[in-house]
């Protein structure tokens, strides 16, 4: 297994709960597939530095993981489907 640092951008019009709701299960994703989450970290609601689809503000969530490759691979899969992620960054962990 390979340590990750996965940060993503949730659309801002996104309801709190249905927010939460979407962290949860892209957490689930490493869960479900014998993976670990090291940390999770919202950044909360910040300034976009450039405008992504009409959207100048996005809710920044951070998270340090121990996966597999088949995790790490329908993780990125499914946020690429996922409507309410407006960006993503996967990036190895090689500390």
């Amino acid at each position: 297994m390979k340590k990750y640092e996965i940060m993503y951008i949730i659309r801002p019009t996104v309801l709190e709960d249905e927010r939460v709701a979407l962290i949860e299960e892209l957490n689930n994703i490493f869960t479900s597939r014998g993976s670990e989450v090291l940390k999770t970290s919202e950044w909360g609601t910040r300034e976009l530095a450039y405008e992504i689809e009409k959207h100048k503000k996005g809710y920044y969530v951070v998270l340090d993981v121990l996966t597999t490759e088949e995790a790490r691979a329908e993780f990125d899969r499914v946020v690429r489907i996922k409507e309410d992620i407006i960006r993503y960054l996967i990036l190895k962990d090689e500390r």
